[in-house]
C-alpha cells in the first residue's frame, strides 16, 4: 500500500514549517502537525488589544546570514526594531550590551581607553588567567564591579546555580563594547516581523494540510503509517519514551498583565539583576512595534511579562538545555539511537539538544531540506 503522504512533519515551529515549506515548493505531499493548539512553536505571537504578544518570550530575528533574511522576508515584512535592554539593579539603571554608557554610569569614565584601562585593573586584581567557571570568564571579559551587579544576580536566577558552578562557555558571547552602541546583537540584518510571528509561520505554512492538538507520540503507530518518512522536532528523550533518562532544561514561567496605561517601562526588555527581584526580566511587547498598531496609530494600553526561571520537571516546556557533562553524554547516547532510526529526520532545538537562535533553526532546516530533497 502507497502511503498518503511524502512526510510527516512533527512540531510546527520553525524548523518544521521551513522543511515543510521546501518539501511542498519541490513537490511532495506533506502533513504538518503539533501537540499544541496553534503554529509557530516558542515564536508564537498572540494579539491583545492590538499588540503582538509574545507568548513564549521575547523573539528577535538577527542574523548575519544573508540567505536566511531573505528566505524569511519572503514570508514577512520586518520592521527596524534593534534590540537595547536595560539592566535594573536595585532601581540603578545600566545600559546593555555593556558599553561606554555602562562603563560611564558604573565608574564615571569618559574614554574607552579609561574603560578599557577599569576593566584591566579589576581583571588583574581577581587574578584570573585560565577562566574555569562562568564567574572567572565574566570578570575577565567585565570586571569585577559589572560582573557582581549585572551578571551575577540575574545568570543565578536564570540556571537556579552558583555562577561558580556554571561552565565558562554559556557567558562567551557576552557582548562588551569600548563604543555607545546600544544594539545588542549587532547583527547584520534584525527586526520583528509585521503582524507578528503567528502571520509570518501561517504564510510559510500556506497551502500546506496542518493540524494542532495533535500528540505524536500518543499515536505513533497510527501516524507513522500515514508517511513515507517522518521529521521530527520534538524533544529527543520523549521519542525514545525516556528510555535512557530525563535530558535536563531550564524552563521559564510567564505573567502576563495587560494594563490600561500607554507606557510602563518604556522600553520592550528590563532585565532585574539583583538577586531579591524574583523575576528576570519585564518585557513590555508593543514597543517591539514601536508602540503602535499595524496602521501606525499609538496604542492606548500596553502588556507586560514578567519572566520567572525555573527547575524543568516533565509537562513544563523545555526552554534552555543544560548542557553540561552529564546531560552532553546522554544526549549523545540519545543520537546513536535516533542514528538507527530508519525513516526520521530528527531536527530543530529540542530533537538536538541544542540552544539554536532563530536564524541557526532556519538555516538547519534549509540544509537538512536541501540533503533529504536532493
Amino acid at each position: 500500500m502507497s502511503k498518503k503522504y511524502d512526510y510527516l512533519i512533527v512540531g510546527a515551529g520553525l524548523f518544521g514549517s521551513v522543511f515543510a515549506r521546501e518539501a511542498t515548493d519541490a513537490g511532495k505531499k506533506v502533513l504538518v502537525i503539533d501537540r499544541r493548539d496553534h503554529i509557530g512553536g516558542n515564536v508564537y505571537t498572540k494579539k491583545v488589544e492590538g499588540i503582538n504578544v509574545h507568548q513564549y518570550g521575547a523573539h528577535i530575528f538577527h542574523t548575519n546570514n544573508k540567505e536566511v533574511w531573505n528566505y524569511v522576508n519572503r514570508f514577512a515584512e520586518f520592521n527596524r526594531f534593534t534590540n537595547s535592554p536595560v539592566a535594573n539593579y536595585n532601581g540603578e539603571l545600566y545600559s546593555l550590551p555593556f558599553n561606554m554608557y555602562t562603563f560611564n554610569k558604573m565608574w564615571g569614565v569618559v574614554t574607552p581607553q579609561e574603560a578599557a584601562a577599569k576593566i584591566d585593573e579589576q581583571k588583574k586584581e581577581a587574578g584570573i588567567s585560565e577562566p574555569k567557571n562562568l564567574e572567572e570568564q565574566a570578570i575577565s571579559l567585565v570586571g569585577t564591579d559589572i560582573y557582581e551587579k549585572l551578571v551575577k544576580g540575574y545568570t543565578e536566577k536564570q540556571w537556579g546555580r552558583d555562577c561558580k558552578d556554571l561552565p565558562a562557555f554559556i557567558i562567551k558571547r557576552l557582548p562588551v563594547r569600548l563604543t555607545f552602541d546600544n544594539n545588542y546583537f549587532n547583527a547584520l540584518y534584525q527586526g520583528i516581523p509585521m503582524g507578528g510571528y503567528t502571520k509570518m509561520v501561517e504564510n510559510m505554512l500556506a497551502g500546506i494540510e496542518t493540524q494542532t492538538g495533535v500528540d505524536y507520540l500518543k499515536k505513533k503507530a497510527e501516524l507513522d503509517a500515514l508517511a513515507e518518512r517522518v521529521i521530527y522536532t520534538g524533544a529527543i528523550d520523549a521519542y525514545f519514551a525516556y528510555s535512557l533518562g530525563n535530558l535536563e532544561y531550564r524552563s521559564v514561567r510567564f505573567e502576563n498583565e495587560l494594563l490600561d496605561i500607554p507606557n510602563f517601562q518604556g522600553n520592550a526588555a528590563v532585565n532585574y539583576t539583583d538577586r531579591n527581584t524574583p523575576w528576570t526580566r519585564i518585557i513590555e511587547h508593543k514597543w517591539f512595534e514601536f508602540g503602535k498598531d499595524e496602521n501606525g496609530n499609538d496604542l492606548e494600553k500596553t502588556v507586560i511579562s514578567r519572566e520567572y526561571s525555573s527547575e524543568w520537571k516533565p509537562g513544563d516546556e523545555p526552554y534552555y538545555p543544560v548542557n553540561d557533562e552529564k546531560n552532553s553524554a546522554l544526549y549523545k547516547a540519545y543520537a546513536e539511537m535516533a542514528a538507527k532510526e530508519k525513516n526520521v529526520v530528527f531536527g530543530g532545538r529540542l530533537a538536538e539538544y541544542k540552544y539554536y537562535d532563530m536564524d541557526a533553526v532556519i538555516a538547519s532546516a534549509l540544509a537538512a531540506s536541501k540533503k533529504e530533497l536532493a
